[in-house]
């Protein structure tokens, strides 16, 4: 079922004219925080960005710095350096005040977990009529826009149940539909599947496909599903706190770092383990990593 209310075709029609645009961009994205007492790196100097209608899954090991990039992306924080420009817009410059309006009416979060999505003692319906009502648009449109979410997600019976009523993954699908009340022209999710079944993780995946190919969505998603990511057009892997990989059509290539750093991938490391010596040698439009036996000769080595 469509997740298109009649008004909104118009705004899905001119999203999707927009496809190859640049909607979102990160410019030398840094981030310190400060944990027992002691300063603590969160992101090194990222560049990334996003299409118009593009999904796109950030992976890595925990800590890497994925969700700290994606509270940053939504104006959840701000960085320490750097700046986010959200479709022209430099998030990073605006005010408390601007940064609530441009939650509202341009962004959809979908957490880990129905605590931070849903009001847990109000009805679904109660819960998608609630970020509309902040937005300021008028009761009618708010009810058959409400309609329309709730019939998408399968959930329309349940549309005068109490949250806690409601099974795990119906409770994800009702946020995936709160995310979408305002039809945000970006939506992000942080680990949105990880205490689902494989069913409702394979239904939020459609849920956020559908989004993109009904609304013109653009999706970014964090997570450590193996499923969800294969589901995205793009996956970009950040570990220590810098962009290390991306992967498209099944392919994954190594990103060079602002500095010349490297991550390889682990089937590089067979040959190359942590702390091997190589040389470097470009070879027409090719740079070659050899490998030596260990022997610095004299007078190169450092002290």
């Amino acid at each position: 079922m469509s997740l298109v209310a009649e008004r909104a075709q118009g705004v899905a029609d001119g999203r999707r004219a927009r496809a190859g645009e640049r909607l979102l961009a990160c410019e030398g994205l840094f981030h310190l925080y400060m944990l027992e007492g002691r300063e603590v790196v969160a992101l090194q100097g990222v560049d990334f960005g996003v299409d118009w209608g593009e999904m796109v899954a950030l992976l890595g090991p925990s800590g890497s710095g994925k969700s700290t990039m994606l509270a940053i992306l939504g104006g959840l924080e701000r960085p320490s350096a750097g700046r986010v420009v959200l479709d022209g817009i430099d998030v990073s410059r605006l005010s408390e005040a601007q940064l609530t309006v441009l939650r509202r009416r341009r962004l959809g979060f979908v957490w880990q977990g129905a605590a931070r999505n849903l009001l847990p003692h109000a009805s679904a319906w109660e819960n998608l009529d609630l970020p509309m009502v902040l937005a300021g648009l008028p009761a009618a449109r708010r009810r058959k826009r409400a309609k329309v979410l709730l019939d998408a997600v399968d959930l329309g019976a349940q549309r005068g149940k109490p949250i806690r009523a409601l099974s795990g993954g119906e409770q994800q699908r009702l946020a995936v539909a709160v995310a979408l009340a305002n039809n945000p022209p970006l939506l992000l999710a942080d680990e949105p599947t990880s205490q689902l079944d494989r069913a409702n993780v394979r239904r939020v995946v459609e849920l956020l496909k559908e989004a993109r190919d009904d609304l013109g969505t653009t999706v970014v998603v964090v997570t450590h599903d193996a499923e969800v990511a294969a589901a995205m057009d793009r996956t970009v892997t950040i570990r220590d706190g810098r962009v290390s990989a991306e992967g498209r059509g099944g392919a994954e290539y190594a990103v060079v770092g602002p500095t010349g750093s490297l991550h390889l991938p682990a089937h590089a490391l067979d040959v190359l383990p942590p702390g091997a010596r190589v040389v470097v040698e470009v070879e027409g439009d090719q740079v070659v990593l050899k490998p030596t036996d260990g022997a610095i000769p004299p007078g190169e080595g450092g002290s």
